[in-house]
């Protein structure tokens, strides 16, 4: 699972870095050379799709997504247990859900071309949408099984390495 987390990470960082580059010769292909680029947009929507439904499946492991918990925490700690039972069961059905139906959007959309970008199907842009649902649901598979992932070295690489300098 660590070589899975670390691929989440790198694929998402490629893309972010990427569309860094990608979108600013959109603009300056547009405005400074007057002949906009066909391409820049619909990469840089595939990126921001690998970024977005990738990166996520690395921020679940990494506890780093948005939990708001200020009445969870006023509660018994036997009811904060069983909350977090539902919360992980509740993923592994959404994740489930969104691996299911991503991969039929996949595969009914393939057979169709985007106009900018003919070579690429319309299925292959919403791949990323079911692989990171599927990567999701790995991790939260993980979480019930073993508990958090985020005090690991692996996950907190760059705090530990902050805190030994």
């Amino acid at each position: 699972m660590d070589r899975l987390y670390l691929a989440t990470i790198w694929a998402a960082g490629t893309a972010i870095f990427f569309m860094s580059l990608i979108i600013p010769w959109g603009v300056f292909s547009r405005y400074v050379m007057g002949t906009g680029s066909q391409w820049p947009e619909p990469i840089a929507i595939l990126l921001m799709m690998v970024f977005t439904f990738i990166g996520a499946a690395a921020a679940y492991r990494a506890g780093g997504h948005i939990a708001v918990n200020m009445l969870t925490e006023k509660l018994p700690s036997n009811v904060q247990r069983l909350l977090a039972v539902v919360v992980d069961l509740l993923m592994l059905a959404i994740c489930g859900f969104v691996a299911w139906y991503g991969t039929n959007l996949c595969v009914e959309t393939w057979g169709q071309g985007i106009a900018e970008l003919p070579w690429l199907p319309v299925g292959a842009t919403y791949a990323p949408l079911p692989v990171g649902a599927a990567v999701t649901l790995l991790f939260v598979l993980e979480k019930m099984a073993f508990g958090p992932q985020t005090h690991r070295r692996i996950v907190r690489f760059e705090e530990l390495t902050e805190e030994g300098a």
